[in-house]
């Protein structure tokens, strides 16, 4: 009967009490289904995590100018994680660990409305690193 058509007989569920048998255009539906999943992809927005490195005794100018780069991250619509550089450094051990908290708060008050805090590292991880998320 299918064949007679020029169509398929495709088998829909094979699992209940009686199979689940339809007649189609199985080349055409396949087609339809590429073109779908295509589109879906088309429409869906990739949201990509950018990094940037700061030092804990970065200067002001400095870091001025990673914000301006931070900004035009979020203003794309990307996340950025932003982590501090504290290995090895002997200031950060000399001057106590409060430098890096400092430095987020400056951070997220430079930030301000732009871009919402998502994450912090945990306090014992070796990098310390907070995620911003772009404001909505």
């Amino acid at each position: 009967m299918a064949s007679d058509e020029g169509l398929d007989l495709v088998e829909i569920s094979a699992n209940g009490n009686a199979p689940v048998a339809k007649i189609m255009d199985y080349g055409k539906y396949k087609y339809d289904q590429k073109k779908r999943a295509a589109e879906a992809r088309k429409n869906q927005k990739t949201i990509e995590m950018k990094e940037v490195w700061v030092k804990p005794f970065i200067e002001e100018n400095d870091l001025n100018i990673k914000m301006k780069k931070v900004f035009e991250f979020l203003d794309d619509g990307n996340k950025v994680k932003i982590a501090v550089m504290t290995r090895g450094s002997k200031k950060v051990l000399a001057r106590g660990k409060d430098a890096v908290p400092e430095l987020f708060a400056r951070i997220m008050e430079i930030i301000g409305p732009r871009g919402t805090l998502e994450s912090k590292s945990k306090p014992d991880e070796r990098t310390k690193s907070i995620i911003i998320a772009p404001a909505k």
